[in-house]
């Protein structure tokens, strides 16, 4: 028997539990046979859809927008569902247990209590919010660009740099565009922030160097008073795709690596570059892709050649994991790392001040926003576009703008 075959089994069984429950809540709810009818067929469509994806990908081609779609559509249509089970089973252990208790009293055995029609509603008035959500962040949510400023002191920075501004963009995926108005907006929200730095932190493409053909003359738009930098992210190598020969995947990596500087920006391949004002200066680092389970290029000893401890240091690192695992606690002094990598899982709920959650938690320690452990700071930023899944619901794209201060 083959190994996938059980698993197979058992997903087969969850899903059609999954359909059962929520069918049941429409069967409750309405006893028009057309909206359980049409019920049946969006849930059939929308598998069919995602099961003849799945079977037509072509490992070659990367993610194209179609099997994000694909992958979204099942996600928006699932994720009411599991909401809907969390209702119907809760209220099932009610009705056995009130089953039982007859049974087991000295009255007759009274029948299974039969579903409340308010506990339907309920469930599907509450599901109907994912619901909307996802569609929301599908057509819309990806594009809802918000800047997040943060101002941050240290003691050491020079004189010079006190008030100096930097934008930080990152997690690009041009592989995943459709929609050229709503990117033109995005870049020149970056512009209007004036910035003197602007940084980007890697993936620039899904996979392919191809996917930013269209969007050259978009990107190399961006400005920035005193220089544009970037590094690369763990997609910018093509890891996650079949070449026809090693050599493609070389030329194309060659071809990534080209783009930044079509655009516009000096690309940092564990290197460093020092930004001079007014007679001092800070260091900018640059290492390429470091991520726990993920492509381990990045060489912090080789971008920190040359730079002094006493240096006031910024790093660039894709994946926060990085800064967990290897630079948060360094000796050398590293001030603020910047990064990207997880978008933030594009789902979660942000509420400023109250709540933050999202299932990336789960997996990075450090995942959206500023984090701060042994006086040393590293910013996660969301990402300004998306990838896997086609949009972005609670957390939005960002662009971060910090703004250094000498205590």
């Amino acid at each position: 028997m083959p190994r996938w075959l059980i698993p197979l089994i058992i997903l087969v069984i969850v899903i059609v539990a999954v359909e059962i429950y929520t069918f049941q809540a429409f069967k409750t709810l309405s006893k028009n046979k057309w909206v359980r009818f049409s019920f049946l067929v969006v849930s059939i469509a929308v598998y069919i859809n995602f099961l003849i994806t799945m079977l037509t990908y072509d490992r070659g081609n990367g993610q194209t927008p179609q099997f994000q779609m694909a992958m979204g559509l099942l996600l928006t249509f699932s994720i009411p569902k599991l909401v809907v089970i969390i209702f119907l089973f809760g209220e099932d252990v009610y009705r056995w247990i009130v089953k039982l208790i007859s049974a087991v009293s000295n009255g007759e055995t009274q029948p299974i209590p039969s579903r409340r029609k308010f506990i339907s509603q309920l469930a599907l008035g509450i599901a109907a919010i994912p619901f909307v959500s996802f569609i929301y962040g599908i057509i819309q949510g990806k594009y809802n660009y918000k800047v997040i400023k943060y101002q941050l002191t240290f003691d050491d920075l020079p004189a010079a740099f006190d008030g100096y501004t930097i934008t930080q963009i990152s997690d690009i995926h041009s592989g995943s565009f459709t929609n050229r108005e709503k990117i033109q907006y995005g870049v020149d929200l970056i512009n209007e922030q004036q910035s003197d730095l602007l940084l980007f932190t890697g993936d620039i493409v899904n996979n392919k160097a191809d996917e930013m053909d269209d969007w050259i003359d978009v990107f190399d738009k961006l400005t920035a008073k005193e220089g544009k930098y970037a590094i690369l992210g763990n997609h910018d190598y093509g890891d996650y795709m079949d070449w026809k020969t090693p050599q493609d995947k070389i030329d194309n990596f060659e071809k990534v690596k080209n783009i930044h500087r079509r655009i516009g920006f000096d690309l940092l391949l564990d290197e460093h570059r020092y930004i001079e004002k007014d007679g001092e200066k800070i260091a900018l680092l640059g290492v390429e892709n470091w991520g726990k389970g993920f492509n381990q290029a990045g060489d912090l000893a080789k971008a920190s050649a040359g730079v002094s401890k006493d240096d006031f240091k910024i790093l660039m690192s894709h994946d926060p994991s990085h800064w967990q695992e290897k630079v948060k606690k360094d000796d050398f002094n590293y001030h603020l790392t910047l990064s990207g990598h997880t978008h933030g899982l594009q789902m979660g709920i942000e509420i400023p001040g109250f709540l933050k959650w999202s299932p990336s938690q789960y997996v990075y320690k450090q995942w959206a926003g500023l984090y701060e452990e042994f006086g040393r700071f590293i910013n996660v930023n969301r990402g300004f576009g998306y990838h896997a899944f086609p949009g972005r619901v609670g957390i939005w794209p960002e662009i971060t703008v910090i703004e250094l201060k000498k205590a």
